[in-house]
């Protein structure tokens, strides 16, 4: 079997193999985790991202490859979860980007798009990491380029590809001492070839591909700000109406202005080839229209606000009217925090979180439901706390997908998050909060107890699977098989001449007990420094520590 000639058919199979490969082995991926905590999700993130990208292009009734890596890369945005996920969207928007304008696809074009991917994905990360899937693609991309000169066949060159991947990937140990350590490949890297080796098997018919695409359960945000009952005869404009145009049409502000005449809540944005619209009119078909004649639509929603008044309250449109009424709600400043456990949800309602999106270790919120999050808010300045380090990157992805001003804060633990929203001060300015905002999560330290979910050797300490483990600031400084035990080595490890307050918050998997117990212990050992004990409710980690 020899293929020279890509065709839209063909991307199409080639997508839903890679998604169905890397569905089946996730758990592989997820068992590379260097930590042997049981939150490893790199393959459950990569796997829920791909997922979204085909099902965006799956369902384009397009035979150009060009316009289905388009809308693919549209999906993988949205549907993007933790740092692998948006690395992953990165890739797929780099090679719709090399595909741009051609229909179909040889193995020439075919390489300067894996090229592309590899550099779009290398600059949408801050501070790229050798020895992770960036290095794996790089070197794919790299070697496509110098092999496809010569290679003609596309099962020839993808295969070639792969193997070199492949002996990237195993070099990544070399490059990062951490893997080494842990006697593992780059988790990321491997989802990576996995996805290769599925577009692979799938073009070359070794595995018969029939996948189905089921619609991802929207997450609503938990916390809405008013659920109110309006006459609808209130109602201004009665069609609330939401699509996707692919184009490359360029005056975007032309064509915002354009719309702004034929309802409220216009929102316009986008760029490279894909334009989000939301606005409520009572002529959707006149939008649809104009929308038409500047490029081909997709993703189109429309809700008559009238008639599903109840179901429009439930998911807080009113929070994103614009007409007089509702104009009088719009508030300088929101935020959105990610939150796991009953406890903690009740702490941020306290500290004025406006929505809490559910979200944290095995759980990654992806962009869509941060955007979700984001829309029900009424802030013109709308502040996003991730308190994950691997939720970071998701969230600073919708601020070129939102008309608001996102400012995210890089909290990567709830403690962090707690310490930013204390810091926040409406009498000072945006500048202002922002920076002592970010100072805040500086000063306070972060404790976690968990278990191991393997054995593993890390640091010289041998750590068997079930041992209890205690982690700071990403490193595991105490093991061993009770649990209280292991806390108060912990935060022996932590604490030093400056500490003045250690706040616990106990997990579901913990009794009260236990907890207090261990208040009493620590109240004990450190007479001069104040103990809180809050139920958090947290799975996995029976402890959260905020040392400050």
């Amino acid at each position: 079997m020899k293929i020279e000639i890509l065709d839209g058919a063909m991307l199409k199979k080639a997508l839903a193999g890679a998604a169905k490969f890397l569905e089946d082995n996730k758990e592989e991926v997820n068992s590379l985790n260097v930590f042997p905590v049981p939150d490893g999700d790199t393959g459950t993130n990569m796997s829920l991202t791909v997922n979204s990208a085909i099902k965006q292009g799956l369902n384009l009734d397009e035979n150009s490859v060009s316009k289905i890596a388009l809308a693919t890369s549209h999906g993988s945005l949205m549907g993007a979860r933790g740092n692998s996920g948006v690395i992953l969207s990165q890739l797929f928007r780099g090679f719709a980007n090399g595909l741009d304008g051609n229909d179909v696809a040889d193995v020439k074009i075919l390489a300067e798009a894996f090229k592309q991917a590899a550099d779009t994905a290398y600059k949408a990360v801050m501070k790229p990491t050798e020895g992770t899937i960036l290095t794996v693609a790089r070197e794919c991309g790299e070697y496509a380029i110098s092999i496809s000169r010569e290679e003609k066949d596309i099962l020839v060159f993808l295969k070639k590809v792969i193997n070199h991947g492949e002996i990237a990937l195993s070099r990544t140990p070399d490059m990062l001492p951490v893997l080494k350590q842990a006697g593992v490949v780059d988790a990321g890297g491997k989802g990576l070839i996995y996805v290769l080796t599925g577009a692979y098997n799938a073009l070359a018919g070794i595995e018969n591909i029939e996948i189905k695409i089921e619609e991802k359960k929207k997450v609503e945000p938990k916390e809405y700000q008013r659920h109110e009952h309006i006459d609808t005869d209130d109602i201004k404009y009665g069609y609330c109406t939401e699509f996707i145009i692919n184009t490359n049409y360029k005056e975007i502000d032309s064509f915002r202005n354009e719309l702004s005449i034929q309802g409220d809540s216009l929102m316009v944005v986008g760029g490279e080839g894909l334009i989000k619209v939301h606005v409520h009119t009572n002529n959707p078909g006149v939008v649809l229209e104009k929308a038409l004649s500047i490029g081909e639509l997709t993703d189109i929603k429309i809700d008559n606000m009238r008639y599903q008044h109840e179901e429009i309250l439930l998911k807080s449109e009113l929070s994103k009217s614009n007409d007089e009424e509702n104009k009088n709600l719009e508030k300088e400043y929101s935020f959105v925090a990610i939150s796991i456990g009953e406890g903690i949800d009740e702490v941020f309602k306290g500290l004025n979180v406006d929505i809490l999106v559910s979200g944290g270790q095995t759980m990654n919120p992806s962009t869509e439901d941060i955007l979700n999050a984001i829309d029900n808010t009424l802030g013109k300045n709308v502040f996003i706390l991730p308190n994950n380090s691997n939720i970071i990157l998701t969230a600073e992805q919708t601020k070129e997908l939102s008309s608001r001003n996102i400012i995210v804060i890089p909290s990567k633990t709830i403690p962090q998050g707690i310490a930013a929203l204390l810091a926040f001060d409406e009498f000072k300015s945006l500048e202002e909060n922002i920076e002592g905002m970010k100072d805040a999560i500086k000063h306070v330290k972060t404790g976690q107890v968990t278990y191991s979910v393997r054995d593993t050797e890390l640091n010289g300490t041998k750590i068997y699977k079930d041992d209890i483990i205690g982690i700071s600031e990403g490193d595991i400084v105490a093991n061993g098989k009770n649990i209280n035990e292991v806390a108060i080595k912990l935060l022996d490890n932590m604490i030093d001449e400056d500490t003045s307050l250690i706040t616990i918050l106990h997990g579901s998997d913990l009794d009260e007990d236990s907890a207090k117990e261990l208040e009493n212990q620590l109240s004990s050992l450190y007479e001069d420094i104040d103990i809180e004990l809050v139920f958090g409710g947290q799975p996995i980690y029976y402890y959260i520590f905020s040392v400050e």
